[in-house]
């Protein structure tokens, strides 16, 4: 009997440790699944946040640069020639035969279509696109049909003007594709041969006198 006292406080400690062991699983498990639970959270906040970073800007509109057109060439039958300039809405156009007919017209050009004016009741409609420019002219009396093609430098509508001796003079030249050129001056309102032009040079002689000459691009006269 001597012996059962030490034997019982072994096997009271060991019970008491058994009861500590379990206790210590629990507190580390339910840890365990407190932190699972936060990392949930933070993987939810982090996937939020990346998806609003992968939201995409709204994009930018960039509009074309205007294009810039001339068409230029004879009339139906070759009486005259026409050039029509052609800018952002805007058309300059003109008509001349070299001799004393000639016109100066402006106005729209727009969804391919042409409607222009001019002084003493000249008028020009008709469209363009594909490369040609098509319609009916009226100046000088007269009424002219057309189909002419795009031209480039150095062919194109030209135009001049200045006071000479006292006199205003406006120059105008259509230059065609095979080089030829066509055009008139009014010397204070009066027809008179035009000189010839160089298209690569900004000035032309009237009278002994150097005056501008100028591209015209559609944009106005």
């Amino acid at each position: 009997m001597k012996h059962k006292g030490p034997i019982i406080t072994l096997l009271a400690g060991l019970a008491v440790a058994a009861v500590l062991m379990v206790l210590n699983l629990s507190v580390s498990n339910a840890g365990s699944d407190a932190n699972d639970g936060n990392d949930a959270v933070g993987v939810a906040a982090t996937t939020t946040t990346t998806e609003r970073v992968k939201v995409a800007p709204a994009p930018i509109v960039t509009r074309n640069p205007t294009a810039q057109v001339t068409y230029a060439g004879r009339v139906n039958g070759g009486a005259a020639t026409i050039a029509i300039a052609i800018y952002d809405g805007k058309a300059v156009a003109y008509l001349c035969d070299g001799k004393r007919a000639e016109a100066w017209l402006k106005g729209s050009a727009t969804d391919g279509q042409l409607s222009l004016t001019g002084a003493h009741n000249a008028s020009l409609s008709g469209g363009y696109g594909n490369g040609r420019a098509t319609g009916s002219v009226t100046a000088t009396g007269k009424r002219w049909t057309f189909s002419v093609g795009t031209v480039t430098k150095p062919s194109g509508l030209y135009r001049a003007t200045a006071n000479v001796r006292n006199a205003k003079v406006v120059g105008g030249w259509i230059v065609l594709a095979n080089g030829e050129q066509v055009g008139l001056l009014s010397v204070a309102g009066a027809p008179e041969e035009a000189p010839p032009l160089d298209p690569t040079a900004n000035s032309v002689t009237v009278g002994g006198v150097p005056i501008p000459v100028n591209e015209v691009d559609g944009s106005g006269l």
